[in-house]
């Protein structure tokens, strides 16, 4: 199989499987969380112990057109995934509704009209009924699921884990416990919850966590807009959650006392920089006497060309390397970036270039990137003021796609590279260098 468009990094197989948000691989196996489709397919269980031959053995697919579950995790014969609200044209104009209308009551002496609300919620007036509708009948399907599958070809749900808001966005799991970025009554924005999930059939609250301004229902009052400042995603790593807190940058969190998650520290690198801080993550050892962690960042959206123009001289989303070694006082080391001119599709749209997510399995100092239209690039942080990148891997566009959209990667035991993109393909691959 040849490819020009690498370095280092060598393609085992391929196939067409539809878009993805992740891929998780256990043993001979790979779990695939699938953005939203038409055919409301959730997730797919692929036999990978061929590497060269990957073939799908099982699909989950939802019965609520309104939800998605594009992540997946397992824990021996336990599947996680997600349940999350597809985006819509009217995003959340729904909860903006009252307020909206409230203080144009205020402002005209009666109530307005379909195209006076929507001048004021930037939406079209035909689209006013389908926000009035969604504020009368709110999602109710958020939440996360929990299936059986110790037959990998027939998976069995065990329970349906609700939650609030639009649902669960990212998480991780451990045998004892799940952690859990989601939308909850009385908060803006994700926090995290922290379940108990021993008995998985029984799945129990045991704590929250959430960056002060977030309970809104306690008096809380951010010093951000919107919904800028959450809980993107935590990791749990031994005593610890790293936490990727979007426009609120990074933070570490105390779970030694797992019903009373306290914060170690944050750093917030927003401003000046403009994409949101993904995920975080230590490495194993230090690296001469000082703990070091990477972050990423994930580039936002640019839906046309002219939002490609007002964004050109804006950094791009990218890597970040961090002295942790004081958790109170986090320290920026250096960032590692993608020139436009290291892909034919930098520029592409619709469609995103910059960094996304890198693989959360911790593998000494390479890190592993997935860069959107600039693929997989593998970073070494051996030098934390100095990261080098020793291979890449940038996939074709799929079929009548202007660039590819590589969205995640997972590394397994065996150093086995698993990729998926936004739009389709599944890839294995392996380091050569």
């Amino acid at each position: 199989m040849e490819h020009q468009l690498c370095h280092n990094v060598k393609p085992i197989s391929r196939i067409e499987l539809p878009g993805a948000g992740q891929v998780s691989v256990g043993g001979d196996y790979a779990y695939v969380g699938h953005i939203p489709n038409k055919a409301q397919l959730g997730t797919s269980i692929l036999d990978v112990s061929d590497p060269r031959d990957p073939k799908v053995i099982a699909q989950i697919t939802l019965d609520d057109p309104e939800s998605h579950s594009h992540k997946a995790r397992v824990v021996g014969d336990l599947l996680y995934v997600n349940s999350e609200r597809n985006m819509t044209p009217i995003g959340r104009r729904a909860d903006e509704l009252p307020r909206v209308k409230a203080r144009l009551v205020a402002e005209l002496g009666r109530d307005p009209t379909h195209a006076e609300l929507a001048a004021r919620l930037n939406v079209k007036e035909s689209d006013i009924p389908l926000v009035e509708a969604a504020q009368k009948k709110p999602y109710q399907g958020g939440g996360f699921k929990i299936y059986d599958i110790k037959d990998r070809k027939n998976p069995k749900l065990i329970t349906y884990q609700k939650t609030g808001g639009i649902g669960v966005h990212r998480f991780d799991v451990d045998e004892n416990y799940a952690y859990i970025s989601t939308e909850m009554e009385g908060y803006i924005g994700n926090i995290l919850v922290i379940y108990d999930v021993r008995n998985p059939a029984k799945v129990e609250e045991v704590s929250r966590w959430w960056m002060p301004g977030q309970h809104t229902a306690a008096g809380e009052k951010p010093n951000w807009s919107g919904r800028r400042n959450r809980l993107h995603h935590a990791l749990r790593y031994g005593d610890e959650l790293w936490a990727g807190l979007w426009h609120g940058g990074v933070g570490v969190i105390d779970v030694k006392d797992i019903k009373n998650p306290k914060t170690l520290g944050t750093y917030n690198y927003h401003p000046p920089f403009p994409e949101p801080s993904h995920t975080f993550m230590p490495l194993v050892d230090k690296i001469n006497g000082r703990r070091i962690a990477v972050a990423i960042d994930e580039e936002d959206h640019a839906h046309d060309a002219e939002e490609v123009a007002r964004r050109r001289g804006r950094p791009h989303g990218c890597l970040w390397v961090f002295d942790v070694t004081d958790t109170a006082n986090i320290k920026p080391l250096s960032i590692f970036e993608v020139s436009e001119l290291d892909s034919p599709w930098a520029r592409a749209t619709p469609g995103r270039f910059g960094a996304h997510q890198f693989q959360e399995q911790r593998c000494g100092t390479l890190v592993f990137c997935t860069w959107f239209a600039g693929g997989l690039r593998v970073v070494d942080v051996a030098d934390p003021a100095a990261p080098q990148e020793i291979g890449w891997f940038i996939p074709e566009p799929a079929a009548g796609r202007a660039a590819p959209q590589t969205n995640d990667v997972f590394v397994d035991d065996r150093q086995r590279i698993y990729m998926v993109d936004r739009y389709t393909g599944f890839d294995i691959l392996e380091l050569t260098a």
